[in-house]
């Protein structure tokens, strides 16, 4: 004998049925589009597919970006394989970073996003601009 969970028709929690299948890849998949579509994350791929690049290349290459955040970004693309870190032995130590096999399948992607922000910048400026009118007459009115 089994408990429902009312309408839904799902086991209750103290169920002795097995539970309905869901799409286990869901929470992954998630996860792993948080740290690729991350907007500097996006930047660094780019950036690394003209060929390695050592970390102040990196840093000087990307606008805005911390020191911090491109560390902390550098480290999960490492961890998800999308790129990799090369120490080389020398005085000062050189680190570079590559873009990995995997990481070089996000290039064309990648590509097109971008190429679509740009080709319709002008539109979203456009709409934002008017948002605003609508939303903070006042702030509208500073920005003009």
């Amino acid at each position: 004998m089994t408990a429902t969970g009312g309408e839904t028709g799902r086991p209750a929690p103290f169920s002795t049925e097995p539970p309905r299948p869901s799409r286990p890849s869901t929470c992954r998949v998630r996860t792993v589009l948080g740290r690729i579509g991350d907007k500097w994350a996006i930047y660094v791929v780019d950036r690394l597919g003209d060929g390695p690049r050592r970390f102040s290349e990196l840093n000087r290459g990307i606008e805005g970006i911390t020191s911090r955040m491109l560390t902390v970004t550098l480290r999960g693309l490492e961890r998800d394989g999308i790129i990799t870190r090369t120490v080389h032995a020398s005085v000062p130590p050189r680190v570079d970073y590559e873009l990995t096999p995997l990481g070089r399948t996000l290039l064309d992607t990648i590509g097109q996003l971008v190429a679509w922000a740009d080709a319709h910048i002008g539109e979203i400026e456009a709409a934002r601009a008017d948002y605003d009118a609508r939303s903070c007459p006042p702030c509208a009115e500073e920005a003009s």
